[in-house]
């Protein structure tokens, strides 16, 4: 006869032993123990390069407002100086989506201000990132690097860099401005280059050509440049025939009564107060269009054609200077002297004219 198993035998078989704990404990044998789950605080932000001289610190100045737009290459160092005397000594922001720290002794050695910090902005991740926001919100002026429109477009649109940046033009008032790329997104039209550049003689054969991607009041917002688009590189390479095309989509897709655009040259910039007073620094000249009436001919696979009696777009070509002496009224689109040469380009069958 075999002998029942005793109590203590029981303890010699594992699975046994399993059994009488889970039964013992009213706990399922199959129940695992939950893992908590992350909580929105511990998901750390995504990290970020920046570099800053002088005191990072926030400080409270008496900023004056106004917009800078550089044409690209050599950088013009009194346009500079004007942007940084408007911060009243405080502190400069400069936005990069490649590149690194190459404006922050430039500028911090050529006027007095609190601090210079670039912040490298290449994902919207970080254009969303609270601690840039804050950097930015709390900056005397804004500098935006040359490099790619595209990127600004695609990294920082609809995000809280936008919103800081439309907060400093619109509210804070302070001085904002850019060089190449960073010129090219200031207007409130602009060439947004989502799928390349795209030169003169391209654009006028094709105003539709894909690469013609014209935006309009969906990123910062200016109210002096409202219905304006800026070009820079005017004269390195010849940017004059594309600007006039930008204009011509203006007035086809948006409706724009008045088109207008600025050409900046190289080595030149146009400083704009609050009061819309444009002063021209720099080497090169700075081209100031207007258009009253619309293309002839804007269409898809067909070459641009706006003649308008040979008078399709006005322009004022003002020289730059060291101290910027000439100046152009933006809220009356004229000059401030009335001696200023006055010229018209048109387009006959995609070709640019002068008259």
């Amino acid at each position: 006869m075999q002998t029942p198993l005793l109590p203590s035998k029981i303890l010699m078989r594992p699975f046994a032993v399993l059994c009488l704990f889970c039964f013992l404990t009213e706990t399922s044998c199959t129940q695992q123990t939950p893992v908590a789950a992350a909580k929105p605080a511990d998901v750390q932000p995504p990290a970020y390069k920046s570099w800053a001289v002088g005191d990072t610190s926030d400080v409270r100045t008496k900023p004056l407002g106004g917009t800078v737009l550089m044409g690209g290459s050599t950088d013009v160092d009194n346009a500079m100086r004007w942007l940084l005397q408007r911060t009243d000594g405080g502190d400069v922001v400069v936005l990069r989506a490649t590149g690194a720290d190459g404006y922050n002794q430039y500028l911090f050695d050529l006027q007095k201000v609190n601090s210079v910090e670039t912040f490298l902005v290449n994902s919207r991740e970080l254009a969303n990132n609270a601690a840039i926001e804050r950097k930015i919100r709390n900056a005397e002026a804004v500098f935006i690097a040359g490099g790619d429109q595209a990127n600004y477009i695609n990294f920082w649109k609809n995000t809280k860099l936008e919103d800081a940046l439309n907060y400093l033009i619109n509210t804070k008032k302070v001085v904002v401005g850019g060089t190449s790329a960073g010129c090219g997104v200031l207007g409130g039209v602009y060439f947004a280059a989502l799928s390349g550049t795209v030169r003169s003689e391209e654009a006028l054969a094709d105003p539709y050509d894909g690469r013609v991607v014209i935006q309009k009041d969906d990123f910062l917002n200016n109210p002096l440049l409202v219905n304006v688009v800026a070009d820079m590189h005017y004269d390195n390479p010849d940017r004059r025939g594309r600007q006039l095309v930008f204009m011509a989509r203006m007035a086809k897709d948006f409706g724009v009564a008045q088109p207008r655009g600025i050409g900046v040259d190289e080595k030149t910039a146009v400083c704009v107060d609050l009061t819309g007073k444009a002063l021209v620094f720099g080497e090169g000249n700075a081209y100031f269009l207007e258009a009253s009436a619309p293309p002839e001919v804007c269409e898809p696979q067909k070459r641009l054609g706006w003649v308008q009696k040979r008078k399709a777009v006005s322009v004022c070509m003002l020289p730059g200077s060291a101290n910027g002496e000439n100046t152009f009224d933006l809220p009356t689109w004229r000059p401030a002297k009335t001696t200023s040469p006055q010229r018209h380009w048109y387009v006959e069958d995609g070709v640019l004219k002068e008259e």
